[in-house]
């Protein structure tokens, strides 16, 4: 038995809550900086991305359906199969060049940052919504309600803590999320699918790729099912690119730009705001 060989993990794409395989077939060969471990990630394709974009429509009825108590309790869930599979993430981001004093600290902000937007997910509408004045014999009410259905392009210098900061703002308003990973820290991305598939989060709610944003920014700003972008970077090519092609059919464009996510106050309610619709009603009054 001392000759045993280990069996080595995996990594696949995450939609409609399974692992399937990129459907293309091709893999990047990622590896750490001494070029002593070598991990076949996924090279997600369009069609992927269009298999998520179908996953995450499909769920988004049901997804913003559900009272924002129990969104609130499955993000609370999510942090807490994260705490529990902490040594596996202390791992991974070690192997990706983080010390175990960065590595702890990443876990435990991650977990922060879900048990945070966890306690707002029941409690932003009461902040943003409000009755406004009229001069006339209505009622006038204005609501927030989710934009849709989300593409993400997360953090690349961030491989857990970018990425759960993303995410977890937007499901928290009822939308639905397919986010490209880190290319450069691919590793955890997967994992926390994972840790999603195992915390009463509905398949295709969260959609994760992996693969090269060169290649998959554009479809991820054209494909006309998508109601809101998100890009983290401060490339200004891919920016103009994100805001032309978001033009096509009107997606709300949400540019997170030199963004210390590890810093308190990185996180705040409005960033459920940034994929949330304004609603605005009229009531007679006395009827």
């Amino acid at each position: 038995m001392s000759n045993r060989i280990n069996i080595q993990k995996t990594y696949k794409l995450y939609i409609d809550g399974k692992f399937p395989r990129t459907e293309s077939g091709r893999y990047i060969k990622w590896m750490n900086k001494d070029k002593s471990t070598i991990i076949n990630i996924c090279r997600g394709s369009r069609k992927d991305f269009r298999n998520a974009i179908v996953s995450a429509r499909k769920a988004l009825s049901g997804w913003s359906a559900r009272t924002a108590y129990n969104r609130a309790q499955i993000l609370y869930r999510i942090g807490e199969m994260l705490e529990g599979r902490r040594e596996q993430f202390m791992a991974e981001l070690i192997l990706q060049g983080s010390s175990k004093k960065d590595a702890e600290n990443e876990i435990n902000q991650s977990i922060d940052c879900l048990i945070y937007y966890a306690g707002w997910a029941d409690k932003y509408q009461q902040i943003f919504s409000r009755v406004n004045p009229v001069s006339q014999a209505y009622f006038n009410f204005t609501i927030s309600e989710p934009t849709g259905v989300v593409s993400a392009i997360a953090p690349n210098d961030s491989s857990l803590l970018g990425l759960v900061s993303i995410i977890s703002p937007v499901i928290a308003g009822g939308n639905t999320i397919v986010i490209l990973a880190s290319e450069k820290l691919p590793i955890c991305s997967i994992s926390f699918g994972e840790v999603l598939h195992t915390s009463d989060v509905p398949g295709g709610v969260v959609n994760i790729l992996t693969g090269e944003k060169t290649e998959l920014i554009e479809h991820f700003s054209t494909h006309m099912d998508v109601n809101a972008i998100i890009y983290c970077g401060e490339n200004k090519d891919e920016q103009k690119l994100i805001e032309t092609n978001a033009s096509l059919n009107l997606k709300h464009v949400v540019h997170y730009k030199n963004k210390k996510w590890a810093l308190e106050n990185s996180h705040s309610p409005y960033h459920i705001l940034n994929t949330q619709e304004t609603k605005t009603t009229w009531h007679p009054i006395g009827i």
